[in-house]
């Protein structure tokens, strides 16, 4: 595979080519050399509220389907485990549900909400029995203010992400958001999932393609803040829009500020608006298709449909239709690669660095 090159000085920096997009071997390099390394969204802490709660689900649904487990347990909390039984790879939990222990159901191997193997029938004669590795693999399990995320080899620790994310968030009562199933759905995009972060990471599109959210954002003000993992855009509101009551010492402190949009790399977006949080994972399917699930926290119904965090279903589809005629565009014959706006491009320079690192990286 040809090595990627990102000038790191955007003034000069051309975007990633066109066939990044469209090599079958860059998109199966990108699971293995990013998505593996990536953190990702397991869900909230009430999906295993007591102890005993149980509940299964896969790294990556339908893309990384690797057999996870969040398991409540009596000691130590929530942990995420292998749902994978040692013996012979069965999977343990088919459905959330609580137990006192994990059982396997092909030949009753035991195991403790722990991990810790406990028990297996017909082994007394299995010599050096029971090993270390009989018992479950744990996964990093990483808990922000009740939202859980796991990791199965990163290359970098969520405690960065955190220290941001805490310090213009710190004062919500994140705890108290609650999962609202009538605002989250999930969208099938014809595009490449790097395509549709791209379009994500930047304001520049808003004039022209989002003419309700322009109206109530102030172009102008519209600011992006770069870490190494992670960026910030903020959105500013026009006068007479929602904005955040932001206490006194915080950074944004007296500025009327609509909306934080987060971005983890590689593929997970956190939209905080004075509402609650939209959170949008992008889960790739193929170089053509993604799948982008949008899952809703509310904190004050009342202000649902105001300001920058109204109208998302609506926002969503104008986005879809933008990437979905640049991926068309994408396999013209005469387009090669672009160049980045120094001034409205500075995340989507900083995902495709690295995108390249990452898939540089023997």
């Amino acid at each position: 595979m040809k090595k990627f090159f990102v000038d790191p000085d955007i003034r000069r920096a051309e975007t990633l080519p066109a066939y990044f997009y469209q090599d079958p071997e860059v998109f199966d390099s990108l699971k293995e050399r990013v998505f593996y390394r990536s953190w990702q969204w397991c869900g909230d802490k009430r999906l295993v509220p007591q102890t005993g709660s149980a509940y299964p689900f896969e790294f990556i649904e339908g893309y990384i389907t690797e057999p996870m487990l969040l398991v409540h347990s009596h000691d130590k909390g929530v942990k995420c485990l292998s749902n994978v039984c040692t013996h012979r790879g069965n999977i343990l939990i088919s459905k959330p549900g609580k137990v006192s222990q994990l059982v396997c159901g092909y030949h009753g191997r035991r195991f403790d909400l722990d991990g810790r193997f406990q028990s297996m029938p017909e082994f007394k004669e299995a010599i050096d029995f029971p090993r270390p590795c009989d018992s479950l693999h744990e996964f990093r399990l990483w808990n922000w203010n009740g939202f859980l995320f796991t990791a199965i080899d990163p290359l970098f620790d969520f405690s960065e992400v955190a220290k941001v994310l805490d310090e213009r968030l710190g004062f919500l009562p994140l705890e108290e958001f609650k999962l609202d199933k009538s605002l989250s759905r999930d969208y099938l995009v014809n595009c490449h999932w790097a395509l549709y972060c791209d379009n994500y990471l930047e304001g520049f599109h808003i004039p022209f393609v989002h003419e309700g959210l322009n109206e109530v954002l102030d172009y102008g003000e519209y600011e992006t803040v770069l870490y190494r993992h992670l960026n910030l855009q903020i959105g500013y509101a026009t006068d007479s829009d929602e904005v955040f009551d932001l206490p006194e010492g915080h950074p944004d402190y007296g500025r009327k500020v609509a909306a934080y949009y987060y971005c983890l790399f590689p593929n997970m977006m956190f939209n905080f608006y004075p509402w609650g949080l939209s959170v949008n994972i992008v889960k790739p399917i193929s170089p053509d298709q993604t799948m982008v699930s949008f899952i809703s926290y509310v904190c004050d119904g009342s202000k649902l449909d105001r300001g920058a965090g109204a109208q998302l279903h609506t926002v969503e589809l104008e986005d879809e239709e933008v990437v979905e005629a640049v991926h068309k565009g994408l396999k013209s014959r005469v387009y090669k690669t672009g160049r980045f706006s120094p001034s409205r491009e500075t995340a989507v320079h900083h995902f495709h660095s690295l995108l390249a690192n990452y898939l540089n990286e023997a």
